[in-house]
C-alpha cells in the first residue's frame, strides 16, 4: 500500500489566510453578479460595463421575452364564466313617452391637420419569432413624434428607455397592426422600441421618426 506524505502544520493555511481568501471570493462574486449576471440576465446595469459589452441590450431581450411569455399564459388560461346579465327595463318604451329632442345643427368640418414631415424612415422585415430594437438618442425631456405600421401582420411591442442605472417602459402592446405619438425622454439616454413577429409569417415594419433627438439607431 502506497502511504502519502502528510501536510506539516507549517504547510497548511493559517485562519487568516482562509478568512483573507473567503472575502476576496466574496468580493469577486459580487463584482461578477453586479457587473456580468444582472446586465446579461435581468438587463440591469448599474455600473454602465455592461452596456459597453453589450450584455445589457441581450438582458433586456430576455426580460423582453418572459414578459411575452407571462403574457401568452395568461391569455390562453380559461376566462371566468361572465355572471348573467340583470334584467333591463324595457327602455324602448319609456324612451317613446320622452318628447324628442330636435336634432343638432351640423358642424363644419375640422381643418385638417397639417402633414408631418419625417425626418427618418426605417423599414425591416422580421421573419416569425425574430425580434428587433430601435432607439433613438434623446436628451431629457426631448419629444419625438413617430409613426410605425405593419405590412403582412401584427408584432408584440415594448416602447422603453434606458441610461447607465435608469431604465423604463413606456407602453407595451400584444398583436398590434400600427401605432403613433409623441415620445417624451423621461431620462437623458437611449428610447426607442422593441418588436416581436409572433406570427407565422414574414412582416414588414416601417418606422417614421422627427422631432428632437441626435441620432437613430438599429440595435439589432
Amino acid at each position: 500500500m502506497y502511504n502519502s506524505d502528510m501536510p506539516t502544520r507549517a504547510e497548511l493555511p493559517s485562519s487568516k489566510q482562509l478568512v483573507r481568501s473567503t472575502i476576496l471570493a466574496a468580493i469577486s462574486a459580487v463584482v461578477l453578479l453586479v457587473a456580468i449576471v444582472l446586465p446579461a440576465e435581468y438587463g440591469i446595469d448599474p455600473t454602465g460595463i455592461g452596456r459597453v459589452l453589450r450584455m445589457t441590450e441581450m438582458g433586456e431581450i430576455k426580460q423582453q421575452l418572459a414578459a411575452e411569455a407571462a403574457a401568452d399564459a395568461a391569455a390562453a388560461a380559461p376566462a371566468t364564466p361572465s355572471q348573467p346579465a340583470e334584467a333591463m327595463p324595457d327602455m324602448a318604451s319609456a324612451n317613446a313617452a320622452q318628447p324628442q329632442a330636435p336634432a343638432p345643427a351640423p358642424v363644419a368640418a375640422a381643418t385638417a391637420a397639417p402633414k408631418v414631415q419625417w425626418r427618418d424612415e426605417i423599414p425591416f422585415t422580421l421573419t416569425p419569432g425574430e425580434g428587433t430594437e430601435i432607439k433613438l438618442k434623446m436628451n431629457e425631456g426631448a419629444k419625438a413624434q413617430y409613426s410605425w405600421v405593419v405590412e403582412g401582420g401584427e408584432v408584440n411591442f415594448d416602447t422603453h428607455g434606458d441610461a447607465p442605472g435608469k431604465s423604463i417602459s413606456y407602453e407595451k402592446g400584444r398583436g398590434v397592426p400600427a401605432d403613433e405619438g409623441v415620445l417624451e425622454a423621461a431620462f437623458t439616454g437611449n428610447h426607442g422600441w422593441y418588436w416581436r413577429n409572433r406570427g407565422k409569417a414574414d412582416v414588414k415594419v416601417i418606422l417614421r421618426t422627427s422631432g428632437d433627438y441626435t441620432d437613430i439607431k438599429r440595435m439589432k
